[in-house]
C-alpha cells in the first residue's frame, strides 16, 4: 500500500490547522480560544511558561487528547477520530520517552519501521542521523545526543510530512544541542513540517519560521522570531562602564529610555535606536568616556519577558 500524502488545504499550504480549542481539566481553562494555522514545510514553534497550556495544545494536534471545544486537522485529519489516517502522516517524538534498557538501536528501529506499510530505509536513516556505528548498541548504554537522535530517527521512520518534537534537547550539553538543531534544519529542508515546543530561546530564534508565545491558555502574540522581538519594549541595550558617573535621572530622561540598572560599577540602559543615538550625544557633550561599551539588540528572551508579564492569566 503507497503512502498516504496529506490532502491539500485551500491554496495547498496549510498541513495544521487548530481553531478555537479549549481544554479544561477539572473546571480549570488549561487551554482558552487558541488558533493557529501551520504551512507546509514550516517549522513553527510553541513557546511559554510552565503552565501556559503548550503540552495540551500539543496533545491535542497528536490525537493523544480530545478538546472539549474547536477544531484541529492535521493534513485534514481530526486526530480525535481518523487515528490510523494520522499516524500514517504524523510522526512524533515526546516530551519525556524511553525505550528498553537493553533493545538496541537497530531492533527499536525494526520495530518502529513494522508499525508502517512504507517505512523508509533504516540505514538509510540511521546514517543520515549518525546511528550507524551504535546499530547495536543497547539503549541503555547511549548518551543523552545519542538517544534523541534515536527518538527523531522513530519519528521519522513512518516517512511522516508532519513532525511533532516537543522539548528535543532539554538535558542535552551544548554540543549535542548543536548536533540536534542541524537535523532538525536538514528535515525541514526535506519538505517535512515541524511543530516545535521548546523552552530554549536560542533554539527557537534559531530554528523557527513562526513562533506562538502561549501564555495563561491564550496565544500572546503569533509573529516570526524577529517581530516578536520587534515588540520588545526594549529594542537596545546599551552596557558601559563610565569614567564619570552619569546620573541615572539623566539617562532615563533620553529619548525612548525603557530602564536603567547599576551593578558592580556598570550600567545598562535599554531603550530604542534613539535612545542610543542621544547617549551617544550626551557623552560627547559631557567629554565621559564609557568604558566597555556594547550595544545588543533586543533577543527573543527580552521579548518573551515582555510579552508573558503584559498578559497574566
Amino acid at each position: 500500500m503507497p503512502p498516504i500524502t496529506c490532502p491539500r488545504q485551500p491554496g495547498g499550504m496549510t498541513v495544521i490547522e487548530v481553531r478555537g480549542l479549549h481544554k479544561a481539566y477539572g473546571g480549570r481553562k488549561v487551554v482558552d480560544g487558541v488558533s493557529f494555522e501551520v504551512g507546509e514545510g514550516e517549522v513553527f514553534g510553541i513557546l511559554g511558561p510552565n503552565g501556559a497550556g503548550k503540552t495540551t495544545t500539543v496533545e491535542c494536534v497528536e490525537g493523544l487528547r480530545t478538546p472539549d471545544a474547536g477544531l484541529v486537522r492535521v493534513c485534514g485529519y481530526d486526530p480525535a477520530v481518523q487515528r490510523a489516517e494520522l499516524t500514517r502522516v504524523l510522526g512524533v517524538q515526546l516530551q519525556e520517552s524511553e525505550l528498553q534498557a537493553r533493545l538496541t538501536v537497530r531492533e527499536a528501529l525494526d520495530l518502529y519501521a513494522s508499525f508502517y506499510p512504507v517505512p523508509v530505509d533504516r540505514h538509510s536513516l540511521a546514517e543520515r542521523l549518525g546511528l550507524l556505528p551504535h546499530l547495536g548498541t543497547r539503549f541503555q548504554q547511549l548518551s543523552g545526543g545519542q538517544k534523541q537522535r534515536l527518538f527523531i530517527a522513530l519519528a521519522l521512520i513512518g516517512g511522516p510530512r508532519v513532525v511533532v518534537l516537543d522539548e528535543l534537547t532539554t538535558g542535552l550539553d551544548p554540543r549535542a544541542r548543536r548536533e540536534v538543531w542541524e537535523l532538525v534544519e536538514s528535515i525541514r529542508d526535506d519538505g517535512v513540517t515541524v511543530l516545535l515546543v521548546t523552552h530554549f530561546m536560542e533554539e527557537a530564534q534559531r530554528l523557527c519560521d513562526r513562533i506562538a508565545l502561549l501564555d495563561g491558555g491564550r496565544i500572546a502574540a503569533l509573529d516570526t522570531p524577529g517581530g516578536l522581538i520587534g515588540r520588545a519594549t526594549a529594542a537596545k541595550a546599551i552596557s558601559f562602564a563610565a569614567d564619570t558617573p552619569l546620573d541615572p535621572e539623566t539617562l532615563r530622561a533620553l529619548p525612548g529610555a525603557v530602564s536603567v540598572e547599576t551593578a558592580d560599577g556598570r550600567t545598562v540602559l535599554s531603550g530604542t535606536d534613539e535612545t542610543v543615538s542621544a547617549f551617544v550625544t550626551l557623552l560627547a557633550r559631557r567629554g565621559v568616556t564609557a568604558g566597555q561599551l556594547r550595544v545588543a539588540d533586543a533577543s527573543l528572551d527580552d521579548a518573551y519577558l515582555d510579552l508573558t508579564e503584559t498578559n497574566p492569566r
